[in-house]
């Protein structure tokens, strides 16, 4: 893994954050075990604002052993101090964890030729972040594994249990909004 962290092995639990989260967000950073990772995204935000909520996320991140990554531009990512870029694949001068969102086999390829390290495949259920996108279901997540050239983490309405589905095809890990904002029975794996 090419981060800030090269010793570090690749983080298999993943807190997306969300504006809708709203307080609960610092709970969910609580309960995400060490080694975690964090994608911070809350795109609706002022820049200063995002800065700030990022350099938060940031120093908290580095007392709980997590890897915290920006969405957005690479170049942000490395002005920010994030340990990697989610969504961007151009270079940068300092490496970067690299990871990227897919929702079928010919966007995990590209993403894969793009330098993701880690591809998050979306939606495998339904979701309150994309209330009535058609989710991908397990039959249909398992297929697009087959296409996978670097690791994945299912992302879309998942939990433990959910996660612990899917461990035959392959996955990598997980991510979740609300699993880890709300704190379901079960959720640490």
């Amino acid at each position: 893994m090419t981060c800030r962290h090269p010793a570090r092995p690749l983080p298999t639990l993943w807190l997306m954050t969300d504006e809708r989260q709203g307080d609960a967000l610092w709970a969910a950073l609580d309960r995400l075990p060490r080694g975690g990772g964090v994608i911070v995204r809350h795109y609706g935000l002022p820049a200063a604002e995002r800065r700030a909520l990022f350099a938060r996320i940031r120093r908290i991140g580095r007392v709980r052993g997590l890897v915290v990554l920006l969405a957005g531009s690479a170049r942000t990512a490395v002005a920010w101090r994030a340990d990697g870029v989610h969504g961007d694949a151009r270079r940068t001068a300092r490496p970067l964890l690299r990871t990227a969102s897919a929702h079928a086999p010919r966007e995990m390829i590209a993403a894969a030729r793009g330098g993701a390290q880690l591809l998050f495949l979306s939606p495998v259920f339904a979701t309150r972040s994309h209330p009535g996108a058609g989710a991908l279901g397990p039959i249909r997540f398992g297929l697009a594994m087959r296409h996978a050239r670097t690791p994945v983490a299912a992302l879309g309405g998942m939990t433990a249990a959910r996660a612990r589905s899917l461990k035959g095809f392959g996955i990598s890990g997980w991510a979740a909004i609300d699993a880890w904002s709300a704190a379901p029975d079960g959720v640490r794996t």
